[in-house]
C-alpha cells in the first residue's frame, strides 16, 4: 500500500495557483510605520500617518490588481508566500517582489539571447 502514501506526498508538492490578488492584513504594518514617526502612541500625527499608509497600500493594491495577469503563477505563489510569512504583510512588498522576479527573468532572457546581448555590448569596446 505504498501508492496512497506516494499520492499524499505528491499532493504536498503541488502549489496552488493564485488567481486573484490576496487580501492582506495591512493594519499592523501601517500601525508600526505610523508609530515609528510619532512621539507617543497618543500623538495625533500617528493616526494621520497610519491613514496615509492605509491609503497608499490600497492604491498599491489597485495597481497590483491591474498588473496581476502579467505575472507568472510561480512568481505569484513565491511572492505571496514571502509577503505573508513571518510578520506583517504589505501590498508594496508583494508588488516589489513580483516586479523584481519578472525583471530578473527578463534580464536572464535578454542575456541568453545573442541578438540582445551583442547589441548591448557594441558600444563597450
Amino acid at each position: 500500500m505504498m501508492l496512497p502514501s506516494a499520492l499524499f506526498i505528491g499532493a504536498q508538492l503541488v502549489m496552488p495557483v493564485a488567481d486573484n490578488v490576496p487580501v492582506l492584513n495591512i493594519d499592523p504594518v501601517c500601525r508600526g510605520i505610523a508609530q515609528q514617526g510619532g512621539s507617543s502612541f497618543h500623538d495625533t500625527e500617528v493616526a494621520k500617518q497610519k491613514q496615509d499608509c492605509l491609503d497608499s497600500e490600497k492604491q498599491v493594491r489597485d495597481d497590483l490588481v491591474k498588473q496581476w495577469p502579467t505575472f507568472s503563477a510561480a512568481d505569484k505563489n513565491a511572492c505571496i508566500q514571502e509577503a505573508t510569512t513571518g510578520g506583517e504583510s504589505s501590498y508594496t512588498e508583494l508588488l516589489t517582489c513580483l516586479e523584481m522576479a519578472r525583471d530578473a527573468r527578463n534580464l536572464r532572457t535578454d542575456l541568453n539571447d545573442p541578438g540582445v546581448a551583442s547589441s548591448r555590448t557594441k558600444g563597450r569596446r
